[in-house]
């Protein structure tokens, strides 16, 4: 089969803006709604479990109708940020979702007071749903009055989410100038961000500053966005919640114990020198005494092999079929179904993302294209988390997708597959050199990158509440970049802006940890599969079925994983110091372009000219998409 760049079919979902099945989902959610607000009367500690459970399959199916609105809302935008009836759908169905909530919260309120002797009793009836209701549970000592909730959930709509919103239409708009062989060229962000990976040192560094010129200009509305955004943060979660810190209501909400989280913090920035060791090795294979940071993804090898969009569908395909028939099965289902949009245009949203919202529906993948091997292993990347949705559609639309952690699993082992197809069959030995040296650099955008991006954001939600300005808070990032490279490389000033580009910060606050979290799992877990080979395929399709069906901590112990133990962090980064070495072995060959006339420009930042966000962290669930790549 052919494949071509192409847009998704949402008409899957719902035909038009504007179509009679539309009007009808707002109306039957409507209408069970209203039948669900009968059952409050009737809702006792001693009630049946029967009834009990017949009162959550009713909930189920108006999540049901509500995901895929939602889901057809977000994607809309998504698809394009800039078109009106998107933007009116998406704020429709926040508002109408958000009034639903609050008519139905009487239910989840009721529960989490229940006490624990009828509690386990009803969930020991529950089935699938037991740990969804187990898990509901846990926000106890952090939920408020009905009165209170129900404020809180409107509020949201024309509050943290009208700014994500804002904060995505601003930053979709903008487009960017680079003079290329000569021509100065009008780019969008996923354009301008491919020359971050060229062989010219010049065009790196001004794709870069083309950037932050940019996001600069409008740094101090961006930052007065992050500033309101981190307030309400905090108003709701730490003063109304009582939850101890920033990062606590997102530990809660993956489920992940605060102590496992500090104790991954921890261990990545004691082995920051892994990456520093790592860039002073790499300035020789790129030419250069010393990197700058407009040069950590530089090419080591002159290679500009690029693929097509079939054969990249083809290549990707081939390596989950080799791994199992299955996975590449669900994979393809993908494709079938016009699940993928994967063209660049603008208006579009940058980036890749994975969006699953009900369990029997494939889901919706978006990338933006343009051939080089990096997005080849993006595409892997999705597809790593379709299939993970797909082998968790057993599941109910409230079990079925997993925590933020686990949700890094399938998408990162894919990518892993795939680099062991190149290998094995690139015969060209400086397109070899450049997939390994590639796997490092990956492994410093998802480790090592987004662990400092944590690190940040707990600065930073602690200097807001001190007062601290746009300003502050830039200097903030600049002295975490310094820390992050040590003396490995030149860093410029300008830098200080790179944080107001970066979308999850500003969407879902303390997101960036699961990416770091996901790919020193999958380093445990692929050292595994190569020690046992086919022995280990059922253990790991066991832990991707399990979606969010259990606790991330017991599905991964019954894998034989501690994730409290610092030595099983330091695992995942005594792999990525023994390939340092290996690659230290390497000999120094040509570099892929000469670097003399590439020095360290401390530039002034250009002058300042004065996916929401999720509406509460108790929302940051089974609707919301498995945000993907965009994160280098």
């Amino acid at each position: 089969m052919a494949y071509q760049l192409s847009k998704w079919d949402l008409s899957q979902l719902y035909p038009g803006y504007d179509s009679p099945e539309l009007q009808s989902a707002f109306d039957m959610i409507e209408e069970q709604v209203s039948s669900f607000e009968g059952v409050r009367d009737k809702l006792k500690p001693d009630m049946p479990a029967d009834q009990f459970v017949d009162v959550v399959k009713a909930s189920e199916a108006t999540t049901r109708i509500g995901s895929k609105l939602y889901a057809f809302a977000g994607l809309s935008f998504t698809a394009d940020t800039q078109d009106q009836k998107a933007q009116a759908l998406q704020a429709r169905v926040l508002q109408f979702l958000a009034e639903i909530e609050n008519r139905t919260l009487f239910f989840s309120l009721w529960w989490k007071a229940l006490d624990d002797e009828n509690a386990k009793r009803l969930m020991d009836a529950s089935g699938d749903y037991r740990y969804y209701l187990e898990a509901m549970r846990h926000y106890k000592p952090h939920t408020l009055s009905e009165p209170e909730e129900k404020i809180i959930n409107l509020k949201n709509v024309t509050g943290v989410s009208a700014l994500g919103n804002l904060y995505d239409s601003i930053t979709s708009r903008y487009t960017f100038k680079l003079k290329v062989d000569g021509r100065e060229k009008e780019l969008t962000a996923a354009e301008l961000f491919s020359y971050r990976y060229s062989a010219d040192p010049n065009l790196r560094a001004e794709s870069y500053r083309s950037q932050f010129k940019v996001y600069a200009a409008d740094g101090p509305i961006l930052g007065q966005i992050y500033q309101t955004l981190v307030r309400d943060w905090h108003n709701e979660n730490i003063n109304l919640r009582k939850f101890k810190n920033a990062i606590a209501p997102r530990n809660l909400n993956n489920d992940i114990p605060d102590e496992a989280v500090e104790t991954l913090l921890s261990v990545a920035r004691k082995n920051a020198g892994i990456f520093q060791r790592y860039f002073r090795m790499k300035a020789k294979y790129v030419g250069m005494k010393k990197l700058r940071r407009y040069d950590i993804y530089a090419p080591v090898a002159a290679s500009k092999k690029t693929y097509e969009w079939d054969e990249a569908v083809n290549m990707v395909l081939d390596a989950f079929n080799a791994f199992e028939p299955k996975v590449a099965e669900l994979a393809k289902r993908v494709f079938d179904q016009s699940r993928i949009d994967s063209e660049i245009r603008k208006g579009k949203r940058g980036g890749a993302f994975c969006w699953g919202f009900l369990p029997e529906e494939t889901p919706y993948v978006l990338v933006n294209y343009q051939g080089t091997g990096r997005e080849v292993a993006t595409l892997a990347h999705e597809l790593g988390h379709a299939i993970h949705a797909m082998l968790a559609s057993h599941h109910s639309a409230f079990t079925f997708h997993s925590s933020l952690p686990l949700a890094e699993t399938a998408s990162t082992f894919a990518e892993m597959i795939l680099i062991d197809k190149l290998l094995a069959e690139e015969k060209d030995e400086s397109v070899r050199r450049d997939i390994l040296f590639k796997q490092m650099d990956d492994a410093y955008a998802t480790i090592m990158r987004q662990s400092y991006f944590a690190l940040f954001e707990k600065t930073a939600h602690e200097l807001v509440q001190k007062n601290a300005s746009v300003d502050d808070l830039s200097n903030a990032y600049l002295d975490n970049l310094k820390e992050q490279f040590g003396d490995s490389l030149d860093l410029s000033d300008e830098f200080k802006w790179e944080w107001v580009g970066i979308p999850h910060i500003f969407q879902i606050p303390f997101y960036v940890y699961a990416y770091a979290f996901g790919q020193l799992l999958v380093l445990a877990l692929y050292q595994q599969f190569k020690a046992e080979g086919e022995s280990f395929k059922p253990k790991y399709l066991k832990i991707l079925s399990a979606g969010g069906s259990e606790a991330p901590e017991k599905i991964l112990s019954e894998a034989g994983i501690n994730i409290r133990d610092p030595k099983f962090w330091q695992g995942g980064f005594d792999v990525l110091e023994k390939l340092v070495g290996e690659l230290e072995k390497l000999p120094v060959e040509k570099p892929a372009a000469k670097a003399k006339k590439a020095k360290t420009v401390k530039r002034k930042p250009a002058p300042s000219r004065i996916k929401r966000a999720k509406k509460s962290v108790k929302k940051v669930s089974k609707a919301s998409p498995a945000k993907g790549r965009k994160k280098k």
